[in-house]
């Protein structure tokens, strides 16, 4: 156990991109995701068995720091919509899109989502490696594109508790 959570902390501690955004998580109804990422952190909580509220920070560091409020509504099995607000530092924005997720292997969960508003467009494509029944560590590619301001694409590591 001391190995595992010594690597967590190395992993969580080596920063590979610009910003890290909540991960496609398969939770149960009334199960609660918390994780932390490169440079972010989220709570997400499974409300019914169609219907996930998620609230997240994100900051990136040539656009700055993006809280969103969203939902994410199974359409099927592994396909969910997603419907949110972005509070940029120069205003807000609603936005939507489309996630997919599955298994991968033992152990191992992939997702792709693709978000977009009237002032960006994010896509992000990972997996989940499932290190205990209650935590997963979280290793993901981003791109994220605004109307204004730099592009961010890149290598994200983070972690989730779920409970």
């Amino acid at each position: 156990m001391k190995k595992t959570v010594l690597a967590l902390t190395t992993l969580l501690t080596v920063s590979f991109s610009t910003g890290l955004a909540a991960p496609v998580n398969d939770l149960a109804q009334g199960q609660t995701a918390v994780g932390v990422g490169t440079d972010s952190v989220y709570l997400e909580h499974k409300v019914s068995d169609q219907l996930l509220l998620g609230i997240q920070n994100v900051d990136r560091d040539h656009n700055g720091s993006m809280d969103d409020l969203y939902g994410q509504f199974k359409i099927k099995n592994n396909l969910s919509g997603i419907i949110g607000n972005r509070d940029f530092d120069y205003g807000t924005g609603l936005y939507f899109g489309l996630a997919v997720n599955g298994p991968l292997a033992p152990e191992w969960d992939g997702y792709a989502s693709v978000i977009a508003g009237s002032d960006f467009k994010e896509i992000q494509v990972g997996a989940n490696l499932r290190l205990t029944a209650n935590v997963d560590l979280n290793i993901n590619y981003h791109s994220f594109m605004p109307d204004e301001g730099r592009n961010g694409n890149g290598v994200g590591l983070g972690a989730t508790y779920k409970f």
